[in-house]
């Protein structure tokens, strides 16, 4: 999954789903109108209605494609990835590559909308986030087991956390129109992940300034009191 839920048929009802996606999570879901669906789509407001008789029904029908994208997107993660810290990388790209198309996560722009959003929205929200929380769950708890992740917290806490994290990160990124923020973020929250048997790369990058230590420490020794008597003899 990148900025959009996976191709389907092109059907009238699709295209309205496409459109009303985009809308939502370049502008958010109080963002647009009817109207703008229906010039876009290029049917006629009686149309749309007829397909999504109220934009409640658009925005719950909204949220439930999403949610099944994302899971479709993590089972192939799954399949393809034997390493919960290689999981856990390909997780935090889904939402890097989101932001790289110049979009938001569905869910996490109609959630900040949550207090306006009719009940039955509400409730598919929560079933976003309590899905992506329960999959990561499992994975650091994986990860930890694996010896691969490091998660002092339980692993639904940390769940919690790292959701949260990206989700808001991803707004900050926004607001400055820089997704390098949001890269650099998540590399942080995955360095503070790292377990004991990370990748062999990672922990030779992260033992240099080491070895160079000890070269400094003969250099200021050379310029001691005794660096003078030294050159003498």
């Amino acid at each position: 999954m990148t900025g959009h839920t996976p191709a389907a048929p092109d059907t009238t009802a699709n295209r309205i789903l496409d459109v009303a996606e985009r809308l939502v999570q370049t502008r958010g879901f109080n963002g647009f109108s009817y109207a703008d669906i229906a010039a876009e789509v290029g049917i006629t407001k009686a149309s749309l209605h007829y397909h999504f008789a109220t934009k409640a029904e658009l925005g719950r029908t909204l949220i439930a494609r999403y949610t099944q994208a994302f899971e479709t997107a993590l089972q192939a993660i799954t399949a393809k990835l034997p390493r919960a810290d290689e999981r856990l990388r390909a997780y935090v790209k889904v939402y890097a590559d989101v932001l790289a198309n110049e979009r938001m996560c569905l869910c996490g722009m109609v959630a900040a909308e949550y207090g306006t959003l009719p009940l039955q929205m509400q409730e598919a929200i929560r079933v976003f986030f309590e899905f992506n929380e329960s999959w990561l769950a499992g994975l650091l708890d994986q990860g930890n087991r694996e010896g691969c992740l490091s998660v002092r917290v339980p692993p639904h806490e940390a769940a919690r956390m790292l959701v949260g994290a990206l989700e808001g990160e991803m707004l900050v990124a926004r607001a400055y129109g820089d997704p390098a923020r949001f890269e650099s973020a998540a590399r942080l929250l995955l360095t503070q992940l790292a377990g004991s048997k990370a990748p062999a790369a990672d922990t030779r990058r992260a033992r240099k300034p080491a070895r160079r230590a000890p070269e400094r420490l003969r250099a200021a020794r050379l310029k001691g009191p005794g660096a003078q008597r030294a050159r003498t003899r």
